[in-house]
């Protein structure tokens, strides 16, 4: 499924602040804002696929977000993208994340929404 890069897939997460309800309560949410760029667009391409993903583009950035932990496999981007996508290449493109990021090897970063979940890393 191709995406238009100004057509977001799914609900956008931005509201307006007079829809925002501030309460105690914990999200575990995680996500990653990228500067637009060919890289970007095939990393959020690939990650919409997931219906638990939600893509927004803006119009100089791309978010990813998503629910409890979001998991960045290198070789499965690479396949999708039509050439190579190192871990390094993809922190390049993270202008920022929310969530616990880890690098477990060359080939997969995973962005924790649950902290908890990242003990069995550390």
């Amino acid at each position: 499924m191709s995406i238009n890069a100004r057509d977001a897939s799914k609900q956008n997460i931005f509201k307006s602040m007079k829809d925002i309800t501030f309460d105690q309560t914990i999200s575990h949410q995680c996500g990653i804002t990228m500067n637009d760029s060919v890289e970007a667009r095939a990393i959020a391409e690939f990650m919409g696929q997931d219906p638990n993903v939600t893509v927004t583009y803006n119009p100089a950035t791309i978010r990813v977000d998503g629910e409890g932990k979001l998991i960045f496999k290198m070789d499965e981007i690479s396949e999708f993208f039509g050439r190579e996508m190192t871990a390094e290449i993809f922190e390049v493109n993270t202008s920022t994340h929310y969530g616990r990021m880890v690098r477990v090897d060359d080939n997969v970063v995973i962005l924790f929404g649950n902290m908890d979940d990242v003990f069995e890393y550390i």
